[in-house]
């Protein structure tokens, strides 16, 4: 996948060194992907503890994640305490701003169309999502850049697990 020409012209001295930051970036990208999402996991267990649907989200600039939030729905009695809006207001107070330009959103499940919006009012560059909802007739990636996740297969199994019991327990 790496590859010595890329970027520069082949023989270059700089190519080498483009070579190795270009796959630096591609392996760690990864690895810090998997590593937001296993944390995004943790939080919606803790939603699930606190009798929320079990989703959690976490917002990251410049791999520092300045914004986490799980459900909340009905501890707060308010139907918009979604994890996704509860990550973005911490990551807007986190930068002192609405805008939260050059961002990622890692989420355990596909957003619904209200984050949608609120992820592009806050101009959140992209979404990664583990999990892909089953019980709608919209695709997230109409509205907003967001990409399913597909190489933690173990971490989306672990995830689906604890979606369906916690659904299982309520029925």
């Amino acid at each position: 996948m790496c590859n010595s020409n890329v970027g520069t012209k082949s023989g270059s001295e700089d190519s080498s060194f483009n070579n190795l930051l270009l796959c630096a970036l591609f392996i760690c990208g990864d690895s810090m992907d998997i590593d937001y999402l296993t944390e995004c996991v943790d939080l919606a267990i803790r939603a699930s503890e606190l009798d929320e649907v079990p989703v959690g989200a976490l917002v990251v600039k410049n791999n520092k994640i300045i914004g986490r939030g799980y459900n909340k729905k009905e501890s707060s009695n308010l139907c918009t305490r979604h994890a996704e809006v509860e990550a973005i207001e911490k990551a807007n107070k986190s930068v002192g701003s609405w805008r939260l330009d050059n961002c990622v959103l890692y989420v355990t499940l596909e957003p619904c169309l209200m984050c949608c919006g609120a992820i592009l009012e806050s101009r959140i560059d992209k979404v990664v999502y583990l999990s892909k909802r089953t019980n709608v007739l919209y695709n997230s990636s109409d509205y907003i850049n967001s990409i399913l996740y597909d190489d933690a297969v173990d971490l989306k199994e672990k995830y689906l697990d604890i979606l369906s019991d916690f659904f299982k327990k309520k029925r």
